[in-house]
């Protein structure tokens, strides 16, 4: 046997192997990139536009649509608005790195913790954000609690006394498509050229009107790399941006 002609063909057969395994590799993340971000949902004119403007969607889009009422809330900041010390300081890398654990050595010093999920696209210079949960799932946009921290230790906290009421508006109605929310703030011009999306949320949204009860409604959460928030009312379509509280036509 030509020992030196079996092993160049056993070289080439794992080449081949190798390339092979690549190739299909590259294939699977075409794929799942593909199907994460789903240009496909957004119709050719919004793809168009985005393409002209040089606007790029760095956040999947997300394909749910529930059926969802509008709510009324009311809420204050006990304190006069101080931050509250903590008891005891917790680590800020647990916000990251260990929420579990995170939730178990506040749940005693912040009340209601457990109902509220961290907002990293919010986060300020010195606090964490954290937005109240809506029927445990659905981020409310208005209203946050604090985690207020100096060297890497949370030491304060800043929360909101909440409470979620019953309307008389309390038919669900079928949420907007992100697609079709993001699709009207790119083809009406509201997102500025060469802006990236980087995140959309669902949750809700309502303009402040410093009344004792406040209401909100379903919207899509868009936030531009510039840290730009945009609302898209998930029912009517409305768009809203915090600095104006004004809808935008």
């Amino acid at each position: 046997m030509d020992w030196g002609r079996a092993k160049n063909v056993l070289i080439y057969a794992f080449l081949l192997l190798n390339l092979l395994l690549g190739y299909q590799l590259w294939m699977d993340y075409r794929e799942q990139v593909g199907s994460n971000l789903d240009f496909t949902s957004l119709s050719e004119n919004t793809q168009r536009v985005m393409e002209e403007n040089r606007i790029q969607v760095l956040s999947p889009i997300p394909s749910e649509t529930p059926q969802l009422p509008k709510i009324a809330y009311t809420y204050s900041i006990p304190q006069n608005g101080n931050p509250v010390k903590l008891n005891e300081t917790v680590e800020t890398k647990l916000v990251y790195s260990d929420q579990k654990k995170l939730m178990e050595e506040l749940a005693g010093q912040i009340p209601n913790l457990n109902q509220y999920r961290h907002d990293p696209q919010s986060d300020k210079e010195n606090a964490f954000i954290f937005r109240p949960l809506v029927d445990g799932e659905w981020p409310l946009f208005n209203v946050e609690l604090e985690l207020i921290y100096e060297n890497q230790k949370i030491e304060y906290f800043r929360n909101p006394v909440l409470e979620i009421q019953e309307t008389s508006d309390v038919e669900e109605q079928k949420v907007l498509s992100a697609s079709k929310a993001l699709g009207t703030i790119i083809e009406r011009n509201i997102i500025p050229p060469k802006s990236a999306v980087k995140d959309i949320q669902l949750g809700y949204y309502g303009q402040m009107f410093n009344t004792d009860v406040e209401l909100a409604a379903p919207a899509w959460r868009f936030t531009l790399d510039n840290g730009e928030m945009i609302y898209v009312q998930g029912i009517s379509g409305d768009v809203f941006t915090p600095k104006t509280e004004k809808v935008k036509e």
